[in-house]
């Protein structure tokens, strides 16, 4: 039996901005998705998909015909998805699936799937090495999108992320601040399409001419920053910045306007997490409107 491991991921800045080459700075967390693969001599996938909580969401099967199809009868949206990442890791690797040999594969979540810290690119990245293709183009010919939890899924440590002429550059960095302890990531207790979010911004910034400039400092500002308050000043500016390219108000204006201390969306707004400073007792705020999970920086992040 063969095992793989994806990390999950957080996206700390340039959100949106980063799928037309805006400098990022993402996060792996510590949680993941882990993948089971053993061969058999049957011929088919037998799939089986395995929540945080090690109950069974979802499973079915494959056959692998002779032309190297894969043939299901279960018609739902994820069997589809599967069957499209199968085909296109045999588009990518065409010696990887054999016609008289099959694969019982299981994948197991270490988070909810409603937390939005990847299990699609987790997903990916698995499925990609265990066929030895490109994770990257494995999630262009999917998925899509920047790549940039791609690259969470491959490391161990905080990231600098850029695409550069639509090709992925990626730099290992310390994140590493005093104030962590004042880091708190709170649950919207909602999932966001990510897919739903770039056709948005796609839509609002289809006409405009895209300086990244802005958002590339701010980047590396909330990277070296050693001050809490000028760390939330910085997130208060990066607000505003995406509010602008979206056309959308920052969640603390629509639901936290009296919070005291500061608050930024992660990845697509309107969903999953975002990071809110303040410490332990304040964390109390967001309890009594409903917000119940909310994970500290240190238990979250590798």
């Amino acid at each position: 039996m063969q095992t793989f491991y994806s990390h999950g991921k957080l996206l700390i800045s340039a959100e949106y901005a980063v799928l037309d080459g805006a400098l990022a700075l993402a996060l792996p967390t510590k949680f993941g998705q882990s993948l089971q693969v053993e061969s058999t001599p049957n011929q088919k996938i037998v799939w089986k998909s395995i929540s945080n909580k090690g109950t069974v969401w979802f499973e079915t099967e494959f056959i692998i015909d002779t032309t190297l199809k894969f043939i299901s009868k279960d018609t739902s949206d994820i069997a589809l998805r599967l069957v499209q990442i199968l085909e296109a890791i045999q588009r990518l690797n065409p010696g990887h699936f054999k016609a008289d040999a099959g694969f019982s594969i299981t994948s197991t979540l270490e988070f909810p799937e409603n937390w939005g810290l990847g299990s699609s690119s987790t997903l990916i990245t698995n499925l990609a090495e265990w066929a030895t293709v490109d994770a990257f183009k494995l999630l262009e010919l999917t998925f899509g999108g920047s790549g940039f939890d791609i690259a969470c899924a491959q490391h161990d440590s905080a990231i600098l992320y850029q695409l550069k002429s639509g090709k992925p550059t990626i730099k290992s960095v310390v994140f590493s601040p005093p104030f962590l302890d004042a880091l708190f990531f709170v649950h919207r207790n909602q999932k966001q399409n990510s897919r739903e979010g770039i056709k948005s911004y796609k839509t609002h910034t289809a006409n405009q001419t895209l300086d990244f400039s802005v958002v590339n400092k701010m980047t590396l500002d909330l990277l070296n920053c050693l001050d809490l308050k000028t760390f939330e000043s910085l997130i208060e500016q990066h607000e505003r910045y995406i509010s602008n390219l979206i056309q959308q108000p920052p969640l603390k204006e629509v639901l936290f306007s009296d919070y005291e201390g500061a608050i930024k969306s992660l990845g697509a707004w309107g969903g999953d997490f975002f990071l809110a400073s303040g410490s332990t007792a304040s964390m109390a705020y967001f309890e009594a409107k409903g917000f119940e999970t909310i994970v500290p920086y240190s238990e979250m992040i590798l």
